[in-house]
Order: structure tokens, then C-alpha cells, then sequence
């Protein structure tokens, strides 16, 4: 197997057709971050993206889109801002992940969303989890019924709908909202949750915005961004941000007014989005694979990812298995009692901030 390296704005049309021929034959890689939409638009803005493309003879049966950071670390591509991982290939392809990092010139390479199911890298796994999602390929009816015996939640949010409207207004729902104002409601409560769970804030990342700028104003039917409003009136109540593909909706960034969390409006807004995408050809609405307890209540299935690395370089995999090893320790607070006050207390938000952003 041949594998060439390449920038990803270097690939030509007939390159791009196979990248997309290759999705749409396997329902596997149907995810919006698996696109060439999406490397193409992290490309545009991070200098050090590129796509390794695999060839057996004279047809391209791969390619592999990653990012390189700190020089030798090599990440997918939109590390940070992907839900979903891995190498886009022909039915039944195997390769050797050190032989593509080897033609890659990468130590080492690292995910926390690859695809669970990809065969060669399974070794590499250090944690699985399952992507909770909201299967609606068989119609909204059919997923209602199925949470309705499942469980209270579609039941409550109808309660909790009725309510709203009762105290502020009739609903309105939105799919495809192009007005700015909504965005703009969106990007302020979501910055203000990042303050106050002490995350980076991602629309205050420069790639990161420019990046879903780029994405909003996409036709592609592969890989476009674009918001989903609940409202009471004009009053914007839930928003999300979300990214889609002809068939998957990436659940990417949720949000809603904290001063009607009462309302439960984000996830009436999950099941407005649901009955809108079941209608628009959606198949699954893919949930992140984050804990939360409403996801647990609209899961009605899940996908299989993973987290870890490949590694080439003996040095570098065991620096960065040392990082990884604070890291764990600063989110269990171990180290916060060492570390607390005065310089050790600067030292360690200094430690959080560049773990968050790496």
C-alpha cells in the first residue's frame, strides 16, 4: 500500500469525489467530521493540517486527515471541536497504524473520539465508551413510542412545554434558523456556562470560531453548520449550534437561557430537532459521548468510541502517558491540596488551562 502525504487544500477534485464516494458507501462514515468539508475548513485556518491519502494500485482506498501540534504530537483533524475519528477507507481495508504514522513523519498520535470500530487501532484503545444517540431512522413517531416506554421524559418535557407557554407565550420552533439573533443568544449563554465550569471558552478560540464561520455559510450537503431555535414568542428560550451531514446530526453546541431552566427547554429542544430532522432524512442525531442524565433519557442507542494513542516514538508516548497522568490527577483534585494558594495555586491553573487547550 502506497500512502502519500498532502495538505488538505492541495486535494483535487477527483480526490475529493473518492473521499466523498467512500462515506456514502459505508453508513459508518456518515458523520459531518468525517466529511472533507470539514478538514478542508480546519485546514483553512490551522497551517499544520494534513491528510495522508492511501492507495492499493491505482485507486485511493483511504484517507487519513490529522492535525500536528507541539511540533511532533499528531491529533485528528479540528482536535478540540471533533465528535468523531478515524481514517475514511474502502469497505474492508486494513493497514498498519504505525506503517501510516511511519509515512505520516508522526511520534506519536492521539484521539479521544476515534470510531470504536476501526479494526487496526483497537490495540491502541486505553478507554471505550458508548455515544449515546437518538436512532430516529424509523420516524419520530416510532423513537415517541419508544421513549414513552421507556421512561418520563417525553411526558415532562410536554408538562414542562405547557408551562412555558402558559407563563410566557406560545412556542415556536425553528430547524433552520438564519437569523442572527439567535446565534448571538446562543454564543453568549454558552460562554457564560464555559465561565462558570471553568472550560476555555470555545467561541473566544480564534481557529475554533472561524472555523464554524466557515462551516455556517456551507451548502455542502455533507458537512454544514447551522442553529435550531426554540422560542417563546421572539424570545429565544434553546438554541443549538449543530452540525450535519445528508443522514447525522452532531449534537455540538447546545445551549439555553439559564433563567428558564425551569422549562427544561433544551431538551424539548432535542425533540424538536428530532421530529424536524426524522423529516429532513436525518437518521441518528449523535449526542457526544459527555455524561449528562438527559442524554441517558433520550439515548435510544449508542456508538462505540474511543480514546488513546498510537505510538511510534518511545520517548514521546511516555511524555505524553506522563501528561496524561497529571491530568487525571488534576481533575480528581489529588493534586489540589499540594498545589493550592500562592504559586503552587497559580502553577496549577496554569497546569488545567494547558491540559484543556492542548
Amino acid at each position: 500500500m502506497k500512502i502519500s502525504v498532502v495538505r488538505a487544500t492541495e486535494l483535487g477534485p477527483e480526490e475529493l469525489a473518492r473521499w466523498r464516494a467512500l462515506q456514502a458507501a459505508d453508513p459508518a462514515l456518515g458523520s459531518p467530521f468525517l466529511s472533507p468539508e470539514f478538514t478542508l475548513a480546519v485546514a483553512r485556518v490551522r497551517p499544520t493540517a494534513r491528510v495522508a491519502v492511501l492507495e492499493d494500485g491505482a485507486e485511493v482506498v483511504g484517507f487519513f486527515p490529522y492535525e500536528v501540534r507541539r511540533r511532533v504530537i499528531g491529533v485528528p483533524i479540528g482536535f478540540g471541536i471533533s465528535d468523531c475519528q478515524g481514517l475514511v477507507h474502502a469497505k474492508g481495508l486494513d493497514w498498519d497504524p504505525l506503517a501510516l504514522l511511519r509515512a505520516c513523519n508522526l511520534p506519536v498520535w492521539e484521539f479521544d473520539h476515534l470510531m470504536g470500530d476501526q479494526a487496526p487501532f483497537v490495540p491502541y484503545h486505553r478507554e471505550r465508551a458508548g455515544s449515546p444517540i437518538m436512532d430516529i431512522s424509523k420516524g419520530y413517531e416510532e423513537y415517541i413510542a419508544d421513549r414513552m416506554r421507556e421512561g418520563d421524559v417525553v411526558r415532562q418535557a410536554n408538562r414542562k412545554q405547557r408551562g412555558m407557554v402558559r407563563d410566557l407565550g406560545e412556542e415556536r420552533f425553528v430547524w433552520d434558523d438564519r437569523g442572527g439573533g439567535a446565534f448571538d443568544a446562543l454564543r453568549a449563554w454558552k460562554s457564560a456556562q464555559y465561565q462558570r465550569t471553568q472550560q476555555y471558552d470555545r467561541f473566544n478560540t480564534p481557529w475554533i470560531r472561524e472555523v464554524i464561520d466557515d462551516l455556517m455559510t456551507s451548502d455542502a450537503p455533507g458537512c454544514r453548520a447551522f442553529v435550531s431555535t426554540v422560542y417563546t414568542g421572539s424570545r429565544p428560550v434553546a438554541a443549538h449550534l449543530g452540525l450535519r451531514s445528508e443522514s447525522v446530526l452532531a449534537y455540538w453546541f447546545p445551549s439555553y437561557d439559564p433563567e428558564l431552566h425551569k422549562y427544561s427547554a433544551g431538551i424539548l429542544l432535542c425533540l424538536r430537532m428530532a421530529e424536524a430532522g426524522a423529516a429532513d432524512g436525518i437518521g441518528h442525531i449523535d449526542l457526544g459521548k459527555s455524561k449528562a442524565l438527559y442524554k441517558d433519557r433520550l439515548r435510544n442507542d449508542e456508538l462505540p468510541v474511543a480514546e488513546g494513542r498510537v505510538g511510534r516514538s518511545w520517548s514521546v508516548t511516555s511524555a505524553r502517558r506522563a501528561q496524561d497522568a497529571l491530568a487525571r490527577s488534576v481533575k480528581s483534585g489529588k493534586l489540589g491540596e499540594a498545589l493550592r494558594g500562592g504559586r503552587t495555586g497559580k502553577l496549577l491553573r496554569t497546569v488545567k488551562s494547558r491540559l484543556a487547550g492542548r
